[in-house]
Formats: structure tokens, sequence, C-alpha cells
């Protein structure tokens, strides 16, 4: 009676796991049959659910249910929570349930407390994939170096520094990314990824992206805003800008800070701001020119409200507006 419980916001890690499951666990020749796919915000697909769960599968293999905005760990009717617990002892021992949320599930409930039980004697699974923190540079690395090892991929050293610099902590991108590079190794021959392929691959995003917030820095809206507008008709990826501006603005918030604070060590500041090139912070300090560190801690707020709206659906050029045009 196998009950996965996957939660967390790194869709690209869910969509994985979920699908290497789907291949090791149901029969190709029977996945038409052995394989549903239910939504939970419609509370008829989450009764659906369980009663799929009861039923064993037809032919050979496993049958899995996969409710996607699972509503029994995350607020549920009374109602629906007790036919779960109900359901958790008839579930067939061939079948598995898998249960998937964005939200942490809320441990208070009914449903929760009951799988908690599950996990205890190892008849439930839980797995949780949280994107690290934009600020977050060691799990940032972590991530990519997660899914490169998902991958089967070999990279040069300094590649995780260049992809976290141009990509943040976009899993969907760091997939996607990660296999046109692969792709790309492959046809050159080359078996490892190099910082090279990397530059040629997102050369164009970071540079343009780096205009944006250096127009935002010398209050330049027209600029911006023409820069913005141009980038996202590209067809570029607006959460990927979004990581590429937030890696820029934390960059400068490091520097103001340490320099607020009398460091005058070059190589210091380099390591602590987490950027590769000493020589870059001559660059930055002119930039800055002064600039207080309470200036890129707003932007750096902002910027994170640009990406909660762009990730509940709102128009990206609408947000970018809203959130981060508003500070010039």
């Amino acid at each position: 009676m196998p009950i996965h419980l996957i939660w967390g916001d790194d869709s690209a890690g869910k969509e994985n796991y979920i699908n290497t499951l789907i291949k090791t666990t149901v029969d190709p020749s029977w996945i038409s049959i052995n394989l549903s796919r239910l939504e939970g915000t419609n509370p008829e697909q989450a009764i659906q659910a369980l009663e799929e769960a009861r039923t064993p599968p037809l032919g050979s293999g496993c049958k899995i249910i996969w409710l996607n905005n699972s509503p029994f760990c995350n607020g549920c009717t009374n109602e629906l929570a007790i036919l779960f617990e109900e359901t958790l002892k008839l579930i067939s021992v061939q079948n598995h349930l898998l249960l998937s949320n964005h939200k942490k599930p809320d441990g208070r409930l009914k449903p929760t407390k009951a799988l908690q039980k599950l996990i205890k004697s190892k008849c439930c699974i839980e797995k949780s994939f949280v994107l690290p923190a934009a600020w977050d540079k060691q799990g940032q690395q972590e991530l990519i170096k997660r899914i490169s090892k998902e991958l089967g991929l070999q990279m040069e050293s300094d590649v995780i520094e260049e992809l976290i610099d141009a990509i943040g902590n976009d899993s969907v991108r760091i997939y996607s990314e990660l296999q046109k590079l692969s792709l790309n190794a492959e046809t050159t021959r080359n078996s490892v990824i190099t910082t090279k392929m990397v530059r040629s691959l997102i050369e164009g995003i970071s540079t343009n992206a780096i205009e944006i917030a250096n127009s935002l820095l010398i209050n330049k809206p027209i600029e911006t805003i023409a820069l913005l507008d141009a980038l996202l008709e590209k067809g570029e990826p607006p959460l990927k800008i979004v990581a590429t501006l937030i890696g820029q603005v934390r960059g400068w918030l490091w520097v103001s800070l340490l320099e607020k604070a009398g460091e005058k060590d070059v190589g210091f500041i380099a390591k602590a701001s987490g950027i590769n090139n000493p020589k870059r912070i001559y660059v930055i300090r002119k930039q800055l020119n002064g600039q207080p560190p309470e200036l890129f801690l707003t932007l750096l707020s902002r910027l994170l409200s640009i990406e909660a709206a762009i990730k509940m659906g709102i128009e990206p050029k609408d947000a970018f507006r809203d959130g981060l045009l508003s500070t010039i």
C-alpha cells in the first residue's frame, strides 16, 4: 500500500520524481488504464482518487493514482477527511496513491496525522521539494548539483556559479538549460559541460538583464521599460529575467553592506558576495557610487514580489511595472 506524500514549490523536482515513479511501476502496455491523473481542487475528483485507490490494477504491473493539489493535508471538509481515513485501510497493495501539493502538509489536520503514522511504519513515503531562497547561494548550488546528478551530467567546477548568476533558483529553467547543454556536449563530443558552453547559451539573457539592473541603478525608467518589454517580447522566460536580476542586486547589496562596515579587503568582499572575480569589485564600487544598502534591500524585496506575482499568474509585463518600476 505505497502512499507518496509530495510537497514543495520545486515543480520540476516533483515532476521528475513522479515521472520516474511512473516509468518504474506502471507497465507501459497498461498505462492508459493503470495511470490516473486527477485534480484535487475538484472535490469530485478527490473522491474519485480514493475510489480508484481501492481497485487493484488490471493486467501486469502496478497502478498509480496521482492527485495533484491534494486537499487532504492542506484543508478539506470534515466529510472528505473521514472518507480519506477510511480509505487508507482499503487501498490495494498493488496501488500507489500519489498526493502532491505546493504547500507543506498541515500537521494539525487528522489526514496528516494519519499519514505521519504510516510514514513511521514505512507504508507512506514523504518527499519535500523546496526551492532555495533567492539569497541562499549554498542552497542553489545544492539544487544544481542534484539536478545534474539526476541527469547524469559532468560539469566543470565554475559551471554551477555561472548557472546561479544566470538562472538562480528556477528549477524548471535549470533542467531545461542543462538538457540543452548536455545535447551541446554530445554534439561537440565533449562529455563535460564547460563554462564556455554555459556562457554561449545564456549570454544574451544575462547581458540584457544586467542592462536592466544597471538602468534601474542609474534611475532611467523609460530605458528600463523598453529593455524589459524587448526581452519579454523576444520570448525570454520572465522568471529567468527575475532570477538574473536577483543575482545582480544580491551582489550589489553585499558589496554595499561590507563597504559600509569598513571592509577594505577586495578578496574578502568578493568571496562574501559570491563573486568569482575579485577585480569585479572595483567595477561594482564604481557602479554603486556610494548608494546605501537600503536601496538594494528595497530592490530585492520588489524582485521577490515580482517573482511571486508571476507565479500567481499575473501578466509578466504588469508584474514588472507594478513591482519593480514603482521603485524608480
